[in-house]
C-alpha cells in the first residue's frame, strides 16, 4: 500500500501543494507588501549609494565607494569630522529621547495599570490623543507654549531657568520636550502591556524574604516588564534618531541632524548617491545597536525582542 505524503491539519490531508497554497493565501499579501514597499526601495537606495552624481543632479555609473568615504570624513579637501559628528549627534538625541521617555513612561504605565478597569481605556485614550493631530501642528503648538509670555516660560523665569522676555526655544530643552511629547506613547503602550501581566505574587514573596522596596522592584518586577520596556525603547530610539522636524523647528535650525543631512542631499543638493549613503550608514548604526542588545540578551539568557 502506497504511503500518502502530506500532513493532517484540521482533519484535512494537506499535500505540499496545499501547504504552499495556504501559505500564499495567508502570508502572501504581507510578504508582497513588505517586499514591494520596504525591501525593493531599500535595495534600490543601496544601489544608488554606490553610483556617481552627475553634474545636473542625477546619478550614473561607475560604481564607487566615494560616497561612503566622504561620509566617514575623507573628502576632496582632506579629513573632515562633519558627518561623523552628525550621526553621533543624532544617536545621542535618539538615546536621550528614549531615556527621558523611559523615565516618564515607567510611573505612567504603572499608574494606568493600577486604575479601576472602567478608567483604563480612558487613560490610554488620553495617552493616544496627541496622535490625533499632525506632528507639525504639535511642534508649532510647542513654539506657542514656549513663547516669552506663556505660563511655562513665566514659571521658568520664576525658577531662574531663563531671563525675563526670552523664550524657551530655540534650545536643547525645547527639542527634548517636543521629542518626548511626540514619542512617549510609543513607550507607554508596550510597557503598559507588560505591566498588566505582572505576577505580583513574586513581588510579595521577595518582600516576605526581607527585600526592601528598591530590591523588590529591581529583582522581582523589572525583569517581568523588561520585554515591553525594551520593545518601547526600540520603537522610540529608531525614529527619534532620524527625526529632523522637531530639532529644526524647536532648535532654530542651528544644528544639523541625520534627518536634515538626508533631506538636504535629496532636495537642495540633489546628491542622491551621497544621500543614500548617509541613509544606509544611519540605518547601519541603529541596527548595530539592536544587534549589540540581542547579543547581550542572548548571552544572559534573556528574551530578545
Amino acid at each position: 500500500m502506497a504511503k500518502i505524503k502530506g500532513e493532517v491539519k484540521f482533519g484535512e490531508q494537506l499535500t505540499t501543494r496545499g501547504h504552499l497554497f495556504r501559505s500564499a493565501l495567508t502570508s502572501g499579501p504581507g510578504i508582497f507588501w513588505v517586499t514591494f514597499f520596504l525591501l525593493v526601495p531599500l535595495i534600490w537606495i543601496g544601489v544608488i549609494s554606490f553610483l556617481t552624481r552627475t553634474e545636473v543632479g542625477g546619478f550614473e555609473r561607475p560604481f564607487t565607494l566615494e560616497n561612503y568615504t566622504r561620509f566617514v570624513g575623507f573628502g576632496f579637501f582632506g579629513f573632515d569630522m562633519l558627518y561623523p559628528q552628525i550621526i553621533l549627534r543624532s544617536i545621542l538625541l535618539g538615546t536621550g529621547t528614549a531615556l527621558l521617555c523611559m523615565i516618564t513612561a515607567m510611573p505612567l504605565a504603572f499608574f494606568i495599570a493600577a486604575l479601576p478597569t472602567r478608567y483604563k481605556n480612558l487613560a490610554l485614550t488620553l495617552v493616544l490623543i496627541p496622535f490625533w493631530t499632525n506632528l507639525l501642528i504639535r511642534t508649532y503648538a510647542w513654539q506657542i507654549l514656549l513663547a516669552p509670555e506663556s505660563p511655562i516660560t513665566r514659571l521658568a523665569v520664576w525658577m531662574h531657568l531663563t531671563e525675563p522676555g526670552h523664550p524657551l526655544y530655540p534650545s536643547a530643552m525645547a527639542i527634548y520636550i517636543g521629542m518626548v511629547c511626540d514619542y512617549l506613547p510609543f513607550l507607554v503602550l508596550p510597557l503598559y502591556a507588560s505591566v498588566e501581566k505582572i505576577d505580583w505574587t513574586i513581588a510579595e514573596a521577595a518582600s516576605d524574604l526581607g527585600a526592601d522596596g528598591p530590591r523588590v522592584f529591581w529583582h522581582a518586577i523589572l525583569p517581568q516588564v523588561t520585554p515591553g520596556l525594551v520593545a518601547g525603547i526600540i520603537l522610540v530610539l529608531i525614529p527619534a534618531t532620524g527625526q529632523f522636524v522637531i530639532p529644526d523647528l524647536l532648535g532654530g535650525a542651528k544644528t544639523v541632524m541625520l534627518g536634515n543631512a538626508i533631506q538636504q542631499q535629496f532636495q537642495q543638493s540633489r546628491d542622491w548617491p551621497f544621500g543614500s549613503a548617509i541613509t544606509f550608514v544611519g540605518m547601519a548604526a541603529v541596527m548595530l545597536g539592536l544587534w549589540a542588545y540581542a547579543r547581550v540578551a542572548g548571552e544572559k539568557g534573556g528574551e530578545i525582542i
